[in-house]
């Protein structure tokens, strides 16, 4: 039976082996559950009413593997550069132009495990990506990875925010990391920037207003106010992260799961507008995009062009002779 130290180190070993950019361990504890019970309660959640059903799980890892005494939180570095923008395109965010990112860690994780309980045997493990009712950020900021910024998303020194974040439970002890120390001092450019004033406070995000849960997972048509002012996304949304001083700490994904296909980070208007539910579905059933929908990929494409179409309204009025 290895000793503690040495099962810690080899397990961290393996994780980079396996392409994870950052791995660190935490304590598995119960969580204070204030702030994901304000949040739900004030309604910041939206639609996603299996926040609400499983805010007990969230808080408290034992209900989702009981006996867990270690975390390992992990990341998984996706950013890639721009390609150059044609007109009359739109965005998708940069975790989606590649494959689904779920399969991909899920392929990277069920090995680590199988790793660990060579090492370990009788060891218990669970994976949770973040479909698992598993408050990541809160353990990845536990495990020294990174610090939750005020936009909500985990920061790392050495990639930024544009990382995946992933568990394993195990129900061994292992060596436990320091937390990360918050590093965004008075900084406000998220905050700032944000076009639909999502981020009301340091990291309460309500997702009402978020462009990404409007994008993504909103069903059904928009209200008469969002008419046109999820500005040119069809698919997430970046610009949080975009203006963020940390991301200029960014480094291209080593993931070749993560490299966009063509037109996949700016796709054409027209292009979705005109895509039946089959072409859409073979299109994009390997990629995150198939979380909206055919129905919502459509309508936030038409959303875009109606802001585009008000938007050179208001020129042609502004620039009209008045009589």
């Amino acid at each position: 039976m290895l000793d503690t130290l040495t099962l810690t180190n080899r397990i961290k070993s393996r994780a980079f082996e396996l392409g994870f950019a950052k791995a660190g361990i935490a304590k598995a504890r119960k969580l204070d559950g204030t702030f994901l019970e304000n949040w739900l309660k004030n309604g910041f959640h939206g639609t996603m009413s299996w926040m609400e059903r499983t805010k007990e799980k969230r808080t408290d890892p034992e209900k989702y593997l009981p006996g867990v005494k270690s975390i390992i939180a992990l990341a998984l570095n996706y950013y890639c550069k721009d390609t150059p923008r044609q007109p009359e395109t739109a965005q998708v965010s940069r975790y989606a132009v590649g494959r689904d990112y779920h399969k991909v860690i899920r392929e990277k994780l069920q090995p680590l495990c199988d790793f660990i309980k060579e090492l370990a045997p009788g060891a218990e493990t669970k994976i949770a990506v973040d479909d698992a009712p598993v408050l990541d950020k809160v353990w990845a900021a536990y495990a020294g990875i990174g610090w939750i910024g005020k936009h909500s998303n985990l920061i790392t020194r050495d990639f930024g925010s544009y990382v995946f974040l992933a568990e394993i439970l195990l129900t061994e002890k292992l060596i436990y990391d320091r937390e990360m120390p918050d590093y965004c001092g008075t900084c406000t450019m998220c905050i700032d920037a944000c076009p639909t004033q999502a981020i009301l406070d340091n990291k309460v995000v309500d997702s009402n207003k978020c462009i990404s849960y409007r994008t993504i997972e909103f069903r059904g048509d928009f209200p008469d106010e969002w008419a046109g002012k999820n500005e040119d996304w069809v698919f997430g949304c970046d610009i949080c992260q975009e203006v963020c001083p940390w991301n200029k700490f960014t480094q291209m994904t080593q993931e070749p799961d993560f490299l966009p296909g063509e037109g996949s980070r700016f796709p054409h208007l027209d292009d979705i507008c005109g895509l039946t539910q089959d072409e859409f579905q073979a299109r994009y059933k390997d990629s995150p995009v198939k979380r909206s929908k055919w129905e919502g990929f459509l309508r936030n494409a038409r959303n875009v062009q109606a802001g585009k179409n008000s938007f050179q309204d208001g020129v042609s009025k502004e620039e009209s002779p008045v009589s």
